[in-house]
């Protein structure tokens, strides 16, 4: 059996449409483990066929493989499990609905971060996809960090700051006829944080 990815980005909008359903959403959930049609049918409370139409859907998408036939009786149980543990729909899907940072000018915007974000998602499930199947891992780095601002010309301020900085990094570290190196691409993007759930003790 392949090992599963943990992020898988569609692309193909037939896909797509085969996860916009709750019921199928809800199966791929509890598919992180192999399950079969009459474990999720106890488990959702719903009838086998019905969750038998939409396992052989997610199936036939790609999204669900069979990892075992066990033989109950006169019957054979098929054991399927999610080929990736999340799923996201990319922006092609969208066509010409589909923005990119290209299309968006102003480097403050939600848009250009989604787009951005968007992007990044898409290169690197195919970076890992080629790297998985040549055994090798992805070179990638990740930083991560909380920010409170006083205001919003703190925040401003702090976003010329950083600009400065990593143009002046890279512009050290970019070497752009380096025989044998290779490109890397660098996104910062920064956004309002969730507010965190005080616990009650």
């Amino acid at each position: 059996m392949a090992k599963h990815s943990q992020v898988a980005v569609v692309r193909d909008s037939g896909k797509g449409a085969a996860l916009l359903d709750p019921m199928r959403v809800a199966l791929l959930e509890r598919l992180v483990e192999p399950g079969s049609s009459s474990s999720l049918a106890r488990d959702l409370g719903l009838p086998r066929q019905r969750v038998n139409y939409h396992l052989r859907e997610l199936e036939k998408a790609g999204f669900v493989e069979l990892v075992e036939e066990r033989r109950r009786g006169n019957c054979v149980e098929r054991l399927v499990k999610a080929t990736a543990r999340t799923y996201l729909i990319s922006r092609d899907v969208l066509g010409a609905l589909g923005s990119t940072p290209d299309e968006q000018q102003d480097r403050f915007s939600a848009s250009y971060l989604m787009a951005a974000a968007g992007r990044l998602l898409r290169d690197l499930s195919e970076h890992t996809a080629g790297a998985a199947a040549a055994r090798k891992r992805v070179a990638t780095l990740t930083l991560e960090t909380e920010i409170r601002f006083a205001s919003a010309e703190e925040r401003t301020a702090f976003a010329e700051e950083l600009s400065t900085a990593i143009a002046r990094i890279a512009a050290k570290y970019h070497h752009a006829g380096a025989s044998g190196g290779r490109t890397c691409r660098l996104i910062v993007g920064a956004y309002p944080a969730q507010k965190k759930e005080s616990s009650h003790e």
